[in-house]
């Protein structure tokens, strides 16, 4: 596993219930800011393996950007569970509930 994966992995595993990051803010904290394809990447393919909180993940403007509908409403229902606040539209306020880590890396 290459360094920047580690520090991916590590960072989505101490996001708290209840709060959310974005792909890009992982990968700045990850040491690469242009990478948040790559953070779509690790999510992907190890998730499942480190248990990974991956419903805690949204895009930029805080939106579930998941096209599957049944992963859709599997992050959703994940989310509501923690108390996220959910827009009808698939939105979560990042003033209310973006994790800012305090450290540049993790």
């Amino acid at each position: 596993m290459t360094p920047f994966t580690q520090h991916v992995v590590q960072i989505i595993q101490n996001i708290p219930k209840g709060k959310v990051m974005t792909y890009g803010q992982i990968a700045r904290l990850a040491g690469s800011p242009r990478a948040a394809r790559q953070v779509v990447r690790v999510l992907h393919s190890m998730s499942q393996k480190y248990h990974l909180p991956w419903h805690r993940i949204v895009n930029a403007k805080g939106k579930i950007a998941i096209k599957s509908d049944e992963l859709y409403h599997e992050q959703r229902l994940n989310l509501e569970a923690e108390g996220v606040e959910v827009s009808s539209d698939g939105m979560v306020n990042l003033g209310k509930y973006q994790w800012q880590c305090e450290e540049t890396r993790i």
